[in-house]
């Protein structure tokens, strides 16, 4: 029986030679993450164990991560006894991956757990959070769960009645165009196959250009899947897959490398040429609802965004940074910039991309979720126009459901805040 990278890879884990499409099967999980939101799964954790006699404890605390990221600094009370809650669990449960409110080692949940090395090829590995997908650009199958479900993971070590998804195959190829990059890819991906597109489904990432893309791109891709409506997006591991875990997550332990059949079958096969793409803008209030740059170039915009789980490594910063150096962001715009870790954002002072962005006119907060949910950071006023690097922009999600959110890269955010509006960055 052939079979695609996730069918495999949920056969190996299970212990069994084949996974049929469909079939319902119980994998071990390598990687259960939780954020601030683990003060929830705390309290249905401890329901699990109530009046049962039994110590509540985790079934393995080297395999739990939880990461301070949407709410850093806390903005109120509430949310400081959230994390209080969260510290004395953590430390009575022994869960060395915790990455608090810290300047070293604190960031958002889904750059620590790829820079740390806690994502790899073959795992199953689950989030409270719908953009674990990420991961699966590591070789993971990534998807984000519920509270609930993951206080039964924390308990089992196992994660109940998962059907093996079928894969829609995606082959890129071709050479990306300057000034278009992989958030171009994707948001043409999702625009072409809309929202619903892959429900259920997984995006298996294939082609030249895949193969050639550095892994903070194939984050990119994996991290929006989910938007496509896909349980994960996946990109089978190889030599840029090895070569990120050893020289960039310091990860020194045996790598299990394999891919899928030859002869799987896949759902659906999607090919793409690379080459003839330009700059792309997801406009309100859907991700799927993608146009060219050149169809909405000149839109005023009040607020600029770089930064979030999907545009804010290295590689963003330095783009948006040349673009911007000696510039000036327009009067009348703000932009605000926020990396993705602190390791990340050490490095940009290091090579100068902060002080470019800064001197410019760019507000560049600490590293976390920030402006992408408006929870208390860059929030929108009504009748405002916000162009983000950020994953989503529905209704309300920079904070005011009566605001506009566009999404694009990192170089039309940076072309755009020298204008304050809507540029394409090729000139």
């Amino acid at each position: 029986m052939a079979m695609t990278y996730v069918q495999k890879l949920l056969a190996r884990t299970t212990g069994q030679p084949h996974a049929a499409v469909g079939e319902v099967l119980e994998p071990e999980v390598h990687m259960a993450m939780s954020h601030e939101n683990g003060a929830l799964v705390i309290s249905q954790f401890d329901e699990i164990f109530k009046g049962t006699g039994r110590e509540a404890k985790v079934w393995n605390p080297g395999n739990i991560a939880i990461i301070f990221d949407h709410r850093v600094p806390a903005e109120s009370s509430k949310t400081a006894g959230n994390q209080k809650k969260i510290r004395e669990f953590v430390a009575k449960q022994g869960i060395r991956k915790f990455h608090d409110i810290r300047g070293d080692v604190g960031g958002i949940c889904h750059q620590i757990l790829a820079e740390n090395g806690y994502a790899r090829p073959g795992q199953v590995l689950v989030g409270t959070d719908s953009h674990t997908t990420t991961h699966g650009a590591l070789g993971a199958f990534a998807f984000g769960i519920g509270a609930t479900e993951m206080a039964s993971v924390w308990a089992l070590g196992r994660i109940l009645n998962v059907e093996v998804p079928a894969t829609i195959k995606v082959v890129v190829n071709g050479k990306l165009p300057k000034h278009v990059y992989p958030k171009d890819l994707i948001l043409h991906i999702i625009g072409r196959i809309t929202a619903q597109g892959a429900n259920y489904k997984v995006l298996e990432f294939h082609g030249g250009t895949i193969r050639t893309m550095a892994t903070s791109g194939r984050l990119v891709l994996c991290n929006m899947s989910v938007e496509a409506g896909a349980t994960s997006g996946l990109v089978p591991p190889d030599e840029e897959t090895l070569r990120y875990l050893r020289e960039e997550a310091g990860v020194k332990d045996k790598i299990d490398i394999f891919g899928p059949d030859p002869d799987a079958v896949y759902a659906r096969t999607i090919e793409i040429n690379a080459s003839k793409l330009e700059p792309q803008i997801a406009c309100p209030h859907t991700v799927d609802n993608v146009k060219p740059v050149g169809e909405v170039k000149g839109i005023k915009l009040n607020q600029i965004v770089i930064g979030s789980c999907t545009n804010g490594r290295l590689d963003d910063l330095k783009i948006a940074a040349r673009i911007l150096k000696g510039r000036r962001v327009a009067d009348g715009t703000r932009m605000l910039v926020f990396p993705a870790s602190w390791r990340i954002y050490h490095k940009a002072v290091d090579l100068g991309y902060i002080q470019a962005l800064s001197r410019a006119g760019a507000v560049v907060c600490n590293p976390g979720c920030g402006p992408c949910l408006g929870i208390h950071q860059g929030a929108l006023a009504d009748n405002e126009v916000a162009l983000a690097t950020t994953n989503r922009n529905f209704k309300g999600r920079m904070g005011n459901p009566k605001a506009e959110v566009y999404l694009c890269s990192p170089a039309v955010a940076a072309a755009s805040a020298i204008t304050g509006e809507i540029t394409d960055p090729r000139g």
